[in-house]
């Protein structure tokens, strides 16, 4: 069948107008091309793959790496039923002294081990030695313009300042004090950074002095004193090393104070007080003390009613006063002190206390008495038999002034 020129170039349009209409058509067939060409590489990637698996396989053994994990599990499942094993049971009380029983550890001796005498020893040895106060027996070792080193047992030695090495002003220091001297001293100063300590003789001195006045002021002592000094309230003296002060008023003449400068004076002492460094003095109380001294307990003795006091009488013995206190007057009952004695009489007392330091002299009259309030309903009559009724209480005091 014959074709026309036209149809035929209707036709080459057509078929490019539907070339041009099938050109995804087209590129669907480049894509399978390149859908068959990945095909063809796939396989071979596969089996690339799948050989280098057996590959990596045959090199890393898994079988192997599996029994070796197995075999470290086993092991940690040991190790905590081991650990479970030792450990107590929570459930059930502790007993310590089965625990202690299994477990002793064994000492072992080594480098470091020392014995503990060795140990108290040692810390004995380094103890400091010279605590504030302290008395202690040295010996001097080296004499210095301002001080003297002493050898007191310790590390190091015991320094003295020149102005502690004794009372007042020393002007042959070096004479005085020689190498190896030995001499009791008193720490004043505990040690410093390099282990010396400060010590005193003079402060050694004034506390054996403090101590010494003490026990002469309650015993009563009187003492000679010569005046070296006066200002307005009195009088001053030395007293071992210590500075001792009469006021006027506990002079028998103070109107002229001063004019006692460089003489000797009796006195007694009336207040010690080594914390406040007070030493006052009294020559009054010492003339006191003179006439106490000469009385004894048990003494019947008479005096003047000196004064009424809510709680006793003051009675005047001749320069001395007693002090008749209401517990000594009777052993009745009383209403009144004055419905006994009165200001102005004269009465008799046995001497039931003598007090030197205090100055005081107790007295008592309800040991007169033949019965419980006597004195009350005859006071006449006991004072008058006052002497025979004494005697009977002789025995009483006797015993007391031995149980002293």
């Amino acid at each position: 069948m014959g074709v026309s020129d036209k149809s035929a170039q209707n036709n080459i349009q057509s078929k490019g107008n539907k070339k041009d209409l099938k050109k995804p058509l087209q590129v669907l067939h480049i894509s399978k091309k390149d859908t068959k060409e990945n095909s063809r590489e796939l396989p071979n990637e596969k089996t690339n793959s799948q050989e280098e698996i057996k590959n990596e396989n045959f090199v890393i053994k898994p079988q192997i790496i599996q029994d070796e994990s197995i075999k470290e599990i086993e092991k940690t499942n040991e190790s905590i039923k081991a650990f479970d094993s030792s450990q107590p049971d929570l459930n059930k009380p502790l007993n310590f002294s089965e625990q202690n029983a299994e477990f002793q550890p064994e000492r072992t001796v080594d480098e470091f081990d020392f014995d503990e005498s060795a140990f108290l020893e040692a810390l004995n040895a380094n103890e400091p030695i010279g605590a504030t106060g302290e008395t202690i027996s040295g010996k001097v070792i080296a004499i210095e313009s301002d001080g003297l080193y002493i050898d007191i047992g310790g590390k190091a030695p015991g320094y003295m300042p020149k102005k502690e090495c004794g009372l007042g002003v020393i002007t042959n220091f070096k004479e005085k004090f020689s190498i190896g001297l030995e001499m009791e001293v008193l720490v004043i100063k505990e040690q410093n950074a390099d282990g010396m300590v400060t010590v005193s003789a003079r402060a050694l001195i004034l506390r054996q002095s403090w101590e010494k006045v003490s026990n002469s002021a309650k015993n009563g002592e009187l003492i000679d004193v010569l005046i070296n000094g006066f200002n307005r309230g009195g009088l001053t003296c030395d007293v071992d090393g210590l500075r001792g002060f009469i006021p006027r008023s506990q002079l028998e003449d103070g109107q002229d104070h001063q004019s006692f400068v460089g003489k000797n004076l009796k006195v007694a002492f009336l207040e010690v007080n080594p914390e406040s460094r007070k030493l006052v003095l009294s020559e009054k109380k010492a003339s006191l003390v003179s006439k106490l001294t000469s009385l004894k307990l048990g003494e019947l003795i008479e005096g003047e009613v000196l004064a009424v006091k809510p709680y006793g009488f003051f009675i005047n013995l001749g320069g001395a006063s007693g002090l008749l206190h209401q517990s000594s007057l009777t052993k009745g009952t009383i209403r009144s002190l004055r419905e006994i004695f009165r200001e102005g009489e004269t009465i008799k007392a046995l001497i039931s206390e003598i007090d030197l330091e205090k100055g005081r002299i107790g007295l008592n009259t309800a040991l007169l008495e033949n019965s419980a309030g006597e004195l009350i309903i005859d006071k006449q009559k006991v004072m008058k038999e006052a002497k025979e009724r004494a005697l009977k209480t002789k025995a009483l005091f006797d015993k007391k002034d031995e149980d002293k």
